[in-house]
């Protein structure tokens, strides 16, 4: 059953977890713990789950599901409880976040709304993403399967990853693709989802560039005019970043 230490154990997660909301929510600065308590849904959800494992570890029936329940309807956060999640971890506004079952989710690990932790297939063991240290994983992102995602990787907003991702690496797209921004690494937690670079549009504009300079050969050759005209360039996003915000 419950013990003293289980019991010093949850509440130190949650105070760590209140901290971490203040932390990397703007919106959150300067509110009292209590008011995170009350308003914040990823936390609530975390709290809720935080009881609901260590009932689970204390193999107490039917309790932990029943408060996963009930987290799921008031929250919109579904998470399991015999799901592992480390200290400091932080869910941005929550709204449709699913964590499977075996999924594991190291230390300050953000997670932004709509981003899935599913698992592939009917057979039992591990199914479901292992997320290590530092990760942050943008909005509606789906992470499929018994992968890994190394620390402090970086995972844009509705990208579908369906293989490991190495540490301090950034990706995008579907499936996910490792991206690089100015030949650096996507830095910081708060990261700045608008303007990460989309692989498809690069190997577009580099295909229709040598598409147009392979027309402008040809016309050379045959002697006649150069009229392929010019290539539009497709640039990424401009303006202010977003992070943070």
């Amino acid at each position: 059953m419950l013990g003293l230490g289980r019991l010093r154990r949850v509440a130190g997660e949650i105070s760590s977890d209140i901290r971490s909301a203040r932390d990397r929510d703007p919106a959150a600065r300067g509110v009292g713990s209590i008011e995170i308590l009350t308003s914040w849904a990823g936390v609530q959800a975390l709290l809720a789950h935080r009881v609901a494992h260590a009932l689970w570890d204390a193999k107490v029936p039917l309790a932990p599901r029943v408060i996963s329940y009930g987290s799921r309807a008031v929250t919109g956060v579904e998470i399991h409880p015999a799901a592992q999640i480390g200290a400091d971890f932080f869910i941005d506004h929550g709204s449709g976040v699913v964590i499977g079952e075996t999924a594991e989710i190291g230390d300050r690990v953000t997670l932004y709304q709509g981003v899935t932790l599913g698992g592939t297939g009917f057979a039992p063991g591990k199914r479901h993403p292992t997320l290590e240290d530092s990760v942050t994983v943008g909005s509606g992102a789906k992470l499929l399967g018994p992968l890994t995602i190394g620390r402090n990787a970086k995972v844009g907003a509705n990208t579908v990853v369906i293989e490991d991702v190495p540490a301090e690496t950034t990706v995008v797209g579907n499936p996910g693709h490792p991206v690089r921004v100015e030949g650096k690494p996507v830095e910081g937690p708060d990261t700045d989802w608008i303007h990460l670079p989309d692989p498809i549009a690069e190997a577009i504009k580099e295909l229709s560039a040598r598409i147009s300079m392979l027309e402008s050969e040809l016309a050379k050759a045959r002697g006649e005019d150069d009229s392929s005209g010019s290539v539009t360039e497709l640039r990424p996003k401009k303006g202010p970043s977003s992070a943070g915000g």
